[in-house]
């Protein structure tokens, strides 16, 4: 069970610190990994005060260890795609309530209610391969759109697209997902004119077609599908959380989530708004497991705790992480 509940109600930037050092030690306690690489950089219980203290775990720990903050039974493995050889990710999750909760909220908060949406998912490259966890959440937005239309497709572009002309043009609003070249090779098929549909990408190309800019990637999906912006999602395997850009890449965190910016020579310091540095997420949500991660995305942060996802910190292996390599 989760031991801090109050995650989902947080409502200032005081709360979310104060929960934040309380899921900090409890993470301390209970997660020998965490544990062993805090003491290495000299953090333990005694001298971490502040969010700006905690430390950040290497996502490549996910890779190689199990990183998990709980005795209970594991209810869920998700696992990163990875390329063909690649070692993957593994989050072992032991209450998937919470991960119901956080992307069941965020969406709410985001889009309102699920209710008003069909869904429509484009995400071949996760349908193919088990314990996604982009496809768990998108099967359960689906299902709670309690839509007859709402669904996924694979490969079957033809009647996708026939269907989200007859949605759009009805009035229906749809929410369209995809996986950044599905919905290229959809817009190399049809182009549209959208009124009453959100196109929303979940970035990379899955090694299917060459890298590029999201200025560019945007540009060309606003114009193929007749929409004014292109939203988009920040997720991975190793987290229970989702930011979201409504458009121009600029992405917003619920409130149990944020970012913080590291500088890319020292991995203990932070750099000023507007400065570009190293991706360090704390995700509340993933009190069972990790909830200070530092990630190998390149950001940076803006002063209303906005975000901007500017491409890889290094050549390692490109992952569904939504960015485009510059």
């Amino acid at each position: 069970m989760n031991p801090y509940p109050d995650i989902f109600s947080i409502r200032s930037q005081k709360e979310f610190e104060k929960i934040a050092l309380k899921v900090f030690r409890h993470q301390f306690e209970n997660n020998k990994v965490y544990q062993n690489f805090s003491l290495l950089l000299k953090k333990d219980k005694s001298n971490v005060k502040t969010i700006t203290d905690i430390p950040f775990l290497p996502i490549q720990f996910f890779k190689s260890h199990e990183i998990i903050s709980s005795t209970n039974p594991i209810q869920e493995t998700f696992t990163s795609s990875g390329t063909t050889g690649s070692i993957t990710s593994k989050h072992l999750v032991t209450d998937i309530t919470l991960y119901k909760q956080s992307f069941r909220n965020a969406f709410s908060q985001f889009y309102g209610n699920i209710e008003d949406y069909v869904i429509l998912a484009l995400l071949p490259s996760y349908l193919e391969r088990e314990s996604s966890s982009l496809i768990y959440m998108v099967n359960d937005l689906i299902e709670g759109s309690n839509h007859p239309e709402s669904g996924f497709y694979l490969n079957n572009y033809d009647e996708l697209i026939q269907k989200l002309i007859k949605l759009d043009s009805s009035g229906q609003n749809v929410l369209l997902i995809g996986v950044t070249y599905a919905l290229l090779d959809m817009i190399e098929k049809q182009s549209f004119q959208l009124k009453n549909t959100i196109v929303m990408e979940t970035g990379g190309m899955k090694g299917k077609r060459k890298e590029i800019i999201r200025e560019e990637l945007h540009t060309l999906l606003c114009n193929g599908f007749g929409v004014p912006s292109i939203h988009s999602e920040y997720g991975m395997t190793e987290l229970l959380s989702q930011a979201y850009s409504l458009g121009n890449g600029i992405f917003e965190c619920p409130p149990w989530m944020s970012v913080l910016i590291r500088d890319t020579e020292d991995a203990l310091t932070y750099v000023d708004n507007g400065k570009t540095g190293g991706i360090n997420v704390i995700d509340l949500s993933n009190i069972n497991s990790c909830s200070f991660i530092a990630t190998q995305d390149l950001g940076k942060k803006y002063p209303n705790h906005s975000f901007e996802v500017l491409g890889r910190f290094d050549s390692s292996d490109i992952r569904g992480c939504n960015l485009m390599v510059i």
